[in-house]
């Protein structure tokens, strides 16, 4: 699906166009500029970001919980805390000139705020979610439950962005999900002890109730670029993940003193397994992580589709337990390797399907092109 599927783009001055309505590509103009391997290159750095900095951070929240941390809240916060390191990037970022048509139809300051807004609670909603399921659930159960976005995703991405489903897309959604619950299945570590049914019933809820507005959210965001911001430069994504993580970081503080967990902190870091510096070091790396995460699932909407950034997230699932493996030299036995290559199968399926997507893009870009030229 690309997320300008209801604009138009003019060729050689003129005023035909070609629609890519219900493709996979995001954006046929993106693909023309960067060139192919350009376009994969950038592909592949935010998939990059996102497998990398998610997997980062549920392993070091998974050490956060485990050496005896258990605000949620502050779980929460840490998971958009970090987004002032991405004014780097976005100040080293090469300004670019708008076009005049582009500019005209720039949404207005009132409206942005609004956007951001909005979305920005729905992420710290959303955050908390996962962080009390990480905390009532174990890790088998609330890998099976996380996997469950995709196919929210996918109805979400029909109703919302018109997704087009192909035979690949179906086949990448289906073996992903297998290869996610197959790990889940297999997990053999122990629950958190002392949870009562009542709160197992609450962590299900919360991680099942969190995989759906992940998936919204997702489809929002891509909605928002192709109707609201229609602007073709990476600054613009980081622009949305600094200010909707800035709201959700306030919407994180607000809940960490109104809940009364800040109370807590200071107990919890000096009680912390690993000791005080540990305690503050783990919350640090994992909000980085969680903000490199963000690019890579941004960057994937931006380029691609929410349903592909949703694809490279469920991976990630799988991923993680093999960097679990070589962090805390976990058990890696036959039925995760059988896991880890239907991951990697039910990707290479939906990038294939972007590979014959950007072909079909290219080929009607140069047929539009020849005909003017005749």
């Amino acid at each position: 699906m690309d997320l300008h599927a209801d604009r138009s783009y003019s060729l050689i001055d003129s005023q035909e166009s070609i629609p890519f309505k219900n493709e996979t590509v995001m954006d046929p103009t993106l693909l023309i500029k960067l060139g192919r391997w350009q376009w994969w290159f950038l592909v592949a750095i935010n998939i990059f970001f996102l497998i990398v900095g998610q997997a980062g951070a549920v392993l070091l929240g998974r050490f956060y919980y485990d050496q005896g941390g258990n605000s949620t809240w502050m779980a929460t916060l840490v998971q958009t805390a970090a987004f002032p390191v991405l004014v780097i990037p976005l100040y080293f970022l090469p300004s670019q000139k708008e076009d005049q048509s582009t500019s005209s139809t720039s949404p207005s300051l009132l409206v942005l705020a609004l956007i951001y807004f909005v979305l920005g609670l729905i992420i710290a909603g959303d955050n908390m979610l996962y962080s009390t399921g990480l905390l009532y659930l174990s890790a088998s159960t609330y890998s099976i439950i996380s996997s469950t976005q995709l196919a929210f995703n996918a109805v979400f991405s029909y109703f919302i962005n018109s997704q087009k489903f192909s035979a690949l897309i179906f086949n990448s959604v289906i073996i992903l999900t297998l290869s996610v619950a197959l790990i889940g299945v297999n997990d053999d570590s122990d629950g958190p002890a002392g949870v009562s049914t009542q709160k197992h019933i609450i962590g299900f809820i919360c991680t099942l109730a969190a995989s759906a507005i992940y998936s919204l959210l997702l489809s929002l965001m891509q909605l928002t670029f192709q109707k609201v911001l229609k602007k073709e430069t990476f600054s613009v994504v980081l622009q949305m993940q600094i200010f909707t993580a800035l709201v959700a970081t306030c919407a994180s503080v607000v809940g960490l003193f109104a809940s009364g967990d800040w109370k807590t902190l200071h107990g919890e870091m000096e009680s912390f397994g690993k000791g005080r510096v540990s305690y503050v070091m783990t919350l640090v790396w994992t909000a980085v992580s969680w903000q490199v995460c963000s690019v890579g699932v941004v960057g994937l909407i931006f380029v691609v589709s929410s349903l592909f950034s949703n694809v490279i997230s469920t991976l990630s699932l799988a991923v993680t337990p093999i960097a679990a493996v070589i962090v805390f030299h976990d058990k890696m036995n036959g039925v995760k390797v059988i896991a880890m290559l239907m991951a990697i199968w039910g990707s290479a399926s939906y990038i294939y399907q972007n590979y014959l997507d950007d072909a079909k893009a290219r080929r009607a870009v140069a047929d539009v092109s020849e005909s003017h030229i005749a």
